[in-house]
């Protein structure tokens, strides 16, 4: 079973809550907000996803990378495939 099926509640209760602040976001610019308020809306959004995306990359890490049960060819691969993963998510 995969690790983001294993934690599947807890990820979808966090995407909820980003939902909630962008939704907050948007109801915020309806209203006419001013732009600082709007701006501290989507800081805390992309801490939320910043979150979400290490809690992510941190359970891939113990269980495809870290886990010593795991072939150790395996962990290479899974090493790429995370370092694409990172780059791709910082550009």
């Amino acid at each position: 079973m995969s690790h983001t099926q294993r934690n599947k509640k807890q990820l979808v209760d966090r995407i909820r809550r980003i939902r909630g602040q962008l939704n907050s976001v948007e109801a915020a610019l309806e209203r006419g907000a001013d732009c600082s308020d709007i701006m501290q809306r989507l800081a805390a959004c992309r801490g939320a996803m910043n979150s979400l995306v290490v809690e992510v990359i941190d359970d891939h890490i113990r269980v495809h990378i870290a886990d010593p049960a795991r072939d150790s060819s395996r962990r290479g691969a899974a090493a790429d495939e995370l370092i694409g993963v990172v780059r791709s998510y910082f550009k």
